[in-house]
């Protein structure tokens, strides 16, 4: 699964269990834990989205990251900085594949358009995204492959 997608699923299940709190810096002032009981949720909580986290990255990547006494901001912060590091090589790869892709591998105009969606909604989340007029091909190019 490609980063942006897992950031996606990730935080709308955070949000979903209420729990966005732990990955992602508020606009306002945390509750910040004061009692023993709030202490113990708080940490119970977070070790719950620590496990969340370990469950759906790649296992080099778990391999990588993992740390005894961490909590699930850090761990975040960390997988987004090993990703957003690595955006102009990221934004190389995906302009050769989205550039390489040909209609003659595909069947029809829908899997070939498909194939190009994946990449080039990928380069849009690296910060180079595909001009318009390299998304749209003329009928004719279409009509040289397929019956349209």
């Amino acid at each position: 699964m490609n980063n942006d997608l897992w950031v996606a699923l990730f935080t709308n299940h955070a949000k979903a269990t209420r729990v966005i709190h732990h990955i992602i810096n508020p606009k306002v002032a945390p509750n910040i834990p004061v009692t023993d009981d709030e202490k113990e949720l708080w940490a119970t909580l977070d070790a719950n989205i620590l496990k969340w986290i370990y469950a759906t990255i790649s296992d080099d990547l778990l391999q990588t990251i993992v740390e005894d006494e961490s909590i699930a901001i850090d761990f975040w912060n960390y997988i987004q900085d090993i990703f957003q590091d690595n955006q102009h090589s990221r934004g190389v790869t995906l302009e050769q594949k989205f550039s390489h892709t040909s209609m003659a591998d595909f069947p029809t105009a829908s899997a070939y358009c498909q194939r190009l969606k994946s990449p080039a909604d990928q380069l849009k989340n690296v910060g180079s995204p595909v001009p318009v007029n390299r998304l749209v091909l003329p009928i004719d190019d279409f009509r040289s492959y397929w019956r349209v």
